[in-house]
């Protein structure tokens, strides 16, 4: 029998703008997490962030540099990150992002023994030769199939399909439970809180205060399951976020406009979304430009809660494959207003997650770094 040897110790270096919010900080976090459970050495570098103090309590090292700031000044930490990475050595530098990017190709040039390059695409970027460095990887990590085939599409003579892996990201079903329903005193406080969402089926749309989540088109379906005399309440969770006054004001006009100030709440971001989904009858996700992925769908179903979106990239996707019924094409208010009704009347059933589970993603993440490392596919 041939010996088996468990694979070695590494160290990777993520490179990413900030350490604030979003999927790409999520995904840095959860794949440091996993590279220290099992054993390896993980280095974050960016600009800071109220997310290092989480990173660096779960046993990963943070490094500040600015190198996702969009300015000249930038160019000067090339040198400043050559030395960081000749000091640790590492395995591994990834990439997230396109301007942390751009520094870390630049930095590994001027190392005599350079690690392993590797980059991950999140985002559906404007094509381009800016854009182009993250597909400059050893390994390009794309996060749905809905990517993989817009970066094969827009950059047909940069990449090859070899060097290409679909890890989609995923959630954490501990966080997520499947059923899970709040105690009395969470549901008390909330009513007491929204009292404007009692009473009636809860409509909830998370998403940053930015247009092209569709709060306009969540708020106008209020309005025509009304005209259909279908009550019905809506949160916009986490559209009011400071700098975006200008566009809460439009969203709260148009709420007024319809006659709907005691049926639509628009609240900052909050940490227990994992509440607000289980009081919730139906998730919406209306962004009027296709996304990446759809994280908030995952999470709704993972909890066993319908969800309702346009179908059209990575949400799209997501629907499909997990919950057909809740497709609808993309600003069709008729067709919307006419599913919403139903899924309100009878949802599908959802069987508990099987797939785009947390532990997926950083499994099938380790194994790519492992099989980069060591030069041979992974089983």
């Amino acid at each position: 029998m041939a010996t088996v040897f468990p694979p070695r110790t590494m160290t990777v270096v993520q490179l990413v703008p900030a350490l604030h919010s979003g999927g790409a900080e999520r995904s840095t976090l959860e794949i440091a997490k996993a590279l220290v459970e099992a054993g390896h050495r993980s280095i974050v570098v960016s600009a800071g962030g109220r997310l290092v103090e989480q990173l660096e309590a779960e046993g990963s090292e943070h490094v500040t540099l600015p190198i996702g700031h969009k300015s000249l000044r930038t160019l000067f930490t090339v040198g400043k990150l050559r030395r960081i990475l000749r000091g640790v050595n590492p395995d591994i530098v990834h990439a997230r992002s396109r301007l942390p990017a751009w520094v870390g190709w630049y930095a590994l040039r001027g190392l005599k023994q350079r690690p392993h390059f590797v980059t991950t695409v999140h985002g559906l970027n404007t094509p381009g030769h800016y854009s182009s460095i993250l597909l400059r990887g050893e390994r390009v990590i794309v996060v749905s199939q809905t990517l993989r085939d817009y970066v094969l599409r827009h950059y047909p003579n940069d990449i090859s399909t070899a060097r290409i892996a679909v890890v989609p990201r995923g959630i954490d079903t501990e966080a997520f439970p499947y059923g899970y329903r709040p105690d009395d005193s969470w549901q008390h406080a909330f009513f007491e809180e929204c009292p404007q969402l009692r009473g009636a089926p809860l409509l909830t749309l998370p998403g940053r205060g930015t247009r092209l989540k569709g709060h306009a088109d969540a708020i106008e379906l209020i309005a025509d399951l009304q005209s259909r005399a279908i009550d019905a309440r809506l949160l916009l969770l986490g559209a009011d976020e400071p700098g975006r006054e200008a566009y809460i004001g439009e969203l709260r006009a148009l709420i007024r406009d319809r006659g709907l100030e005691n049926k639509v709440v628009i609240s900052p971001p909050r940490h227990d979304i994992r509440d607000v989904y289980a009081m919730s009858d139906l998730i919406l996700q209306l962004s009027n430009k296709p996304e990446s992925f759809g994280r908030t769908v995952v999470e709704a179903l993972a909890m066993c809660r319908p969800v309702m979106g346009y179908a059209h990239g990575g949400v799209g996707e997501l629907l499909a494959e997990l919950y057909p019924a809740g497709r609808v094409p993309v600003g069709d208010r008729e067709r919307l207003v006419e599913r919403a009704a139903e899924l309100l009347r009878f949802a599908p059933p959802i069987p508990p997650p099987r797939a785009y589970r947390l532990v997926d993603m950083q499994s099938a993440t380790l194994a790519l770094y492992a099989e980069v490392v060591e030069g041979v596919p992974t089983a």
